[in-house]
């Protein structure tokens, strides 16, 4: 927070001196009413500025409060302005130590208009903390309050939710718990980006004083940040803050007018408790956090409750960083390749490249597990590179084998970040010249949502890869939105159908009519149509009546090691549309987090 910032824009004029009242700092509001610049009054002492000097501040009164009380309150004086005109006004003053062991005076002097505003701030500020005992007085004189509350709610801010949350803990009510509720508001960036911030701003203060009026006196709603609300209470038991949750959820609820619309809102709730052990602010709220996530992957709307048993997820993926990080450089990274097969002619056509990671105590991890953390942490182009030439020397050496009689076409899948990466056309030239591969042998797959973050830098990185002469694919189409336009624009060899489609043809006529357009699409601009996915052999009869040109999926083939792959290619190339293939290896070959379902995880880009 810049207190300095906070300093300067105050509504009330304030000022710092030393201990003698030289003033030494003026905010603009005091530098404004008074019409005074800075350079008048710093290293001025402030009696200077009033018609009876310092006779008023060093009275029988103010001085002993001073110094026994380190405050001095609502002192009624006048202050004189740049051309000598007095002015009313109230002076509040209060020694503080500096960070460096020094003395100051904080004073805030307000005007005569703001003398009576703040003598009605000050009532309702005195009448909260009687109902609420000394324990909820929230309020905050000068910039101490501002320091402790949102501006927009006036809510307790995430410091002010700190303070209360220390309190609480270290002095709870007798038999009662601390109970920290994460409320995390769901889908809210849609209202800022259909009807703007303003409207936002208006639904957060309307969720503001709906859970305000949901809890009881003794707790605290605060805004933690952005659409992130924490509701702090004392309970007897978990049944209690589980109560209080379901209570939050419907009256967040209820519908809401926002201009002119009527708006639903939702929301997910992690809930923690302290225990037997005890727990610091941090903790407990990092808790409610982890719960709330867990609230959202079970469809939000909904709250759920901290186990302590469980380890904390953020804790786990920078552990799981540093591994993978190592991991590669340590060689544990492995590809495995997947069949694919031209429907017509049940005969291979190519081969996906699927990176696996040996972990070293978790055995071998799908994509799934640590892709997504690549992305975010940057390893992805380290670990994108190293699939590529991993799978293009595997390439080149089918290529040049007896035992593999026909030419096995390679497909690598790249990652969005990979596509922006100015060096990635050519990182890809000079891989396939280190094994000496046929570009035309490689194709390169790049989701439908990578190419539409940046359609314009995503053509001119397809155009150039394409000039080495290798394939380009769109993955997982139907799952991002595509145009038209771009699709015929981009320079595509092959269209891949989302496997979430292909997985109810026969079952689910929605879906048969979406394959069937797509694949109807792909040949209407010139390219072939790859499903992803094919599970039985009713999908892989129904996109032969369809034409669809390529698949691959368990049907087929789950991905093998190179080895495993070389065995099943030999022992494949005489299969017929009658007699598809079918993976008899034993289950020990078998990839270990697939030997209990068919239906494999989705596999992320770049895996």
């Amino acid at each position: 927070m810049d207190y300095e910032q906070l300093f300067q824009d105050a509504p009330c004029s304030y000022l710092i001196t030393d201990e003698a009242w030289t003033i030494t700092a003026a905010n603009a509001s005091f530098l404004a009413w008074t019409g005074y610049g800075s350079d008048d009054v710093i290293g001025t002492p402030l009696p200077r500025l009033m018609p009876i000097g310092d006779r008023l501040l060093h009275s029988t009164h103010s001085a002993p409060q001073m110094q026994l009380t380190g405050t001095v309150s609502e002192v009624s004086l006048e202050i004189l302005d740049v051309e000598g005109q007095r002015r009313a006004a109230l002076l509040t003053a209060v020694r503080a130590v500096r960070s460096d062991g020094g003395v100051e005076i904080r004073v805030i002097i307000f005007s005569a208009h703001e003398r009576r505003q703040y003598e009605l701030e000050l009532v309702a500020a005195r009448r909260r903390a009687e109902e609420s005992e000394a324990r909820s007085v929230r309020a905050e004189a000068g910039l101490q309050h501002l320091a402790l509350h949102d501006s927009l709610t006036g809510l307790p801010n995430r410091a002010g939710l700190a303070a209360i949350l220390e309190r609480d803990i270290a002095e709870p009510l007798p038999s009662m718990k601390v109970a920290a509720l994460f409320v995390d508001l769901d889908h809210f960036k849609s209202v800022n980006d259909s009807l703007g911030h303003n409207a936002g701003d208006e639904l957060l203060n309307i969720v503001a004083r709906r859970l305000s009026s949901a809890i009881r006196d003794t707790g605290t709603v605060a805004r933690f940040a952005g659409d992130e609300f924490v509701v702090v209470e004392q309970v007897s038991a978990l049944s209690d803050a589980t109560v209080l949750a379901q209570r939050l959820l419907e009256t967040v609820n209820s519908p809401m007018i926002i201009e002119g619309l009527e708006i639903i809102c939702s929301a997910s709730i992690g809930i923690a408790l302290t225990d037997d052990q005890g727990a610091d602010a941090d903790r407990l709220l990092r808790r409610a956090d982890i719960a709330m996530y867990r609230a959202k992957a079970r469809g939000r709307n909904t709250w759920d409750v901290h186990d302590p048993s469980e380890s904390d997820p953020a804790v786990n993926r920078m552990r799981l960083l540093g591994e993978l990080r190592h991991g590669i450089e340590a060689g544990q990274l492995r590809v495995h390749y997947q069949p694919r097969i031209d429907v017509a002619t049940s005969i291979i056509n190519g081969v996906e490249a699927l990176v696996r990671w040996e972990h070293p105590t978790r055995g071998l991890l799908q994509p799934i597990d640590f892709i997504d953390l690549a992305e975010e942490s940057g390893l992805i182009r380290d670990l994108g590179a190293w699939v590529l030439n991993e799978a293009i020397k595997q390439g080149a050496h089918w290529s040049a084998s007896t035992v593999v009689h026909t030419p096995v076409e390679i497909a690598v899948n790249l990652s969005a970040r990979q596509l922006i990466d100015p060096q990635l056309t050519g990182i890809v030239e000079a891989a396939l010249a280190r094994h000496n591969f046929d570009p035309h042998m490689l194709t390169l797959e790049i989701t439908e949502t990578a190419l539409m973050d940046n359609p314009a830098v995503a053509l001119t990185v397809l155009t150039a890869l394409k000039a080495l002469g290798v394939g380009l694919a769109i993955d997982d189409f139907g799952t991002g939105y595509a145009s038209l336009t771009y699709l015929k624009d981009f320079p595509i060899d092959e269209l891949k159908i989302d496997r979430s489609f292909v997985n109810g043809l026969g079952s689910n006529d929605g879906d048969s009519a979406i394959v069937a357009s797509c694949i109807q699409l792909a040949h209407a601009v010139g390219i072939k149509a790859v499903a992803e996915g094919v599970e039985t052999d009713n999908q892989r009869s129904t996109l032969l009546s369809m034409g669809c040109d390529l698949a691959q999926g368990y049907h087929y083939s789950r991905p093998l090691s190179p080895e495993h792959l070389t065995n099943w290619i030999t022992s494949n190339t005489c299969a017929t549309p009658e007699n598809t293939f079918v993976d008899t290896r034993p289950l020990a070959d078998l990839d270990n987090t697939h030997q209990q379902s068919r239906h494999p995880a989705r596999e992320p880009a770049t895996t």
